[in-house]
């Protein structure tokens, strides 16, 4: 009886530690109605499953860090599944006009542009791991921040103040995310390429000695 219980106990345990992945893939699947509703501009609605989702990625990192639940499949679907929000969010705004159309080509270049530099780095180099740095994670900030006030002020004149925060942001907001992205992916550019001039030297001076 007592294996059978531990047998239980362990199988429990393990199911429980892919939690965090299940978050992951819900918040993937909860991309598809937010941009819907967003884009038959259902405001409060699509604001809840983006709450939604935020919280799910809260909830999943944490989980994962405190009890050391971390996975390959995490330490890629997780950052994956929170740009795929933010992009179709950007996307479907700039569709609408509420955003200006060059903002989300220039946050998807900054993307694309660490995207391929990290794949031309491991195939050069091999494993790396990439770590957001300060300018990254206020770029990623102020990103959702302006998002976020752009949604809440299309709720309409029930909520005016909201409105009014909108309007500030436009353009000083805008021009900010922009320059953001710019800098931070110039930034990973600049400290993974001397990151990769480096070690290529080292490995070349090992093969000549």
């Amino acid at each position: 009886m007592t294996g059978t219980r531990r047998t239980g106990l362990d199988a429990l345990a393990a199911s429980v530690r892919h939690l965090p992945n299940a978050l992951t893939i819900a918040r993937i699947v909860l991309v598809v109605p937010a941009g819907w509703l967003l884009w038959v501009e259902a405001i409060p609605e699509a604001l809840i499953i983006i709450a939604i989702a935020g919280a799910s990625d809260f909830v999943d990192g944490e989980l994962a860090r405190r009890f050391d639940w971390r996975t390959n499949f995490g330490a890629i679907a997780d950052p994956a599944a929170d740009k795929l929000l933010v992009l179709v969010v950007i996307v479907v705004l700039a569709l609408q006009g509420h955003v200006p159309a060059w903002l989300p080509v220039v946050v998807i270049g900054r993307d694309l542009v660490i995207v391929f530099g990290a794949l031309a780095y491991r195939l050069l180099l091999g494993k790396y791991e990439v770590d957001p740095t300060p300018l990254s994670k206020a770029n990623t900030a102020l990103l959702i921040v302006v998002l976020l006030v752009v949604i809440v002020g299309l709720m309409g004149a029930d909520y005016p103040l909201a409105a009014t925060v909108a309007e500030l942001i436009d353009p000083q907001g805008f021009v900010l995310v922009g320059v953001s992205s710019v800098a931070s992916g110039g930034q990973y550019v600049l400290l993974w390429g001397r990151r990769a001039f480096v070690e290529l030297r080292a490995r070349d001076r090992g093969a000549s000695s």
